[in-house]
């Protein structure tokens, strides 16, 4: 039984959304309080026991390698300055036991081309993906969300895909599953779709950005072709997979935000900046503040 011990990080999207924010930066690199999107979805691989974190990579995402690498410059100048609170901080961005490896996506061709880019590190593995613009939290003493889902393939040995109700407005933003109850929040899922108009989406049980997938997805990947928005997508890779093995969709404990959008994103850092320790109390205190005067204006 092979453990999971590769993840793939795609981070090859222009994040045209957040323009002209992301116009120099990666959307990726954008912080929730103190720490960059991806620092985070990498912390919850770690915490998950992955060892090699894999990012497909595009034009301008050269900040993602900078701030996983020894920063030379800015290590000494802290040293010679004595922040050693701050050198220890920049030093454990990430742990020495784990290796990161970048490839290049040569054209943005969709998250199942750049899956299958990962495919000659991946090998004959199972492997977890994290679309890091899917911030997820949880409660204090709740195992993070990909830990969550590799118990649950280690018991299972198949593919997961972490899921969520969306309102039924909102399938069109979406892969779509239709899926029957196989033990508690786990069930097995007969057919997924890319985007589906609200009228004719199965079901309004959305796959959001964790997933644990079985090698043979690459096989898949190689020849399904083209769909939903020209582009290969990663959604039609998992349907012509379920053929040939199970697919469960988990539903997760925690909160998960969406941080490719500006609401979003707001919301994750409002969440994020009341429970961080140096800035919850000052914070709440403001927007209590901010709720009065608004309740008088």
């Amino acid at each position: 039984m092979n453990p999971v011990r590769k993840a793939v990080f795609p981070v090859a999207g222009l994040g045209s959304r957040f323009l002209p924010a992301t116009k120099a930066q990666p959307k990726e690199m954008l912080p929730i309080v103190d720490k960059p999107l991806i620092q985070y979805a990498v912390e919850e691989a770690v915490a998950a026991g992955i060892t090699e974190m894999i990012f497909i990579t595009g034009r301008n995402k050269r900040a993602i390698e900078d701030h996983f690498d020894k920063a030379y410059e800015l290590e000494s100048e802290l040293e010679a300055a004595g922040k050693e609170a701050l050198l220890e901080l920049v030093r454990n961005v990430i742990p020495k036991n784990i290796n990161c490896i970048y490839i290049r996506q040569s054209a943005p061709l969709g998250l199942g081309h750049a899956v299958l880019c990962a495919r000659p590190v991946v090998g004959n593995e199972p492997f977890a993906v994290l679309l890091a613009d899917d911030f997820m939290d949880t409660d204090p003493g709740e195992r993070p969300v990909l830990a969550q889902m590799t118990d649950v393939y280690a018991y299972e040995q198949c593919s997961v895909l972490a899921v969520q109700e969306v309102p039924r407005a909102n399938t069109r933003q979406y892969g779509i599953v239709k899926a029957t109850s196989y033990r508690e929040n786990l069930e097995l899922v007969s057919e997924i779709v890319e985007k589906p108009m609200p009228d004719v989406a199965p079901s309004t049980l959305a796959v959001v950005g964790r997933y644990i997938l079985s090698p043979k997805i690459f096989r898949y990947l190689e020849h399904i072709g083209t769909g939903a928005g020209g582009e290969i997508q990663l959604t039609d890779g998992i349907a012509a997979l379920m053929a040939a093995e199970r697919v469960l969709a988990y539903r997760y404990a925690g909160q998960r935000y969406d941080c490719g959008s500006k609401l979003g994103y707001l919301t994750a850092m409002t969440a994020m900046g009341l429970k961080h320790p140096e800035t919850g109390e000052g914070f709440r205190t403001f927007l209590e503040q901010l709720h009065r005067e608004q309740n008088f204006s």
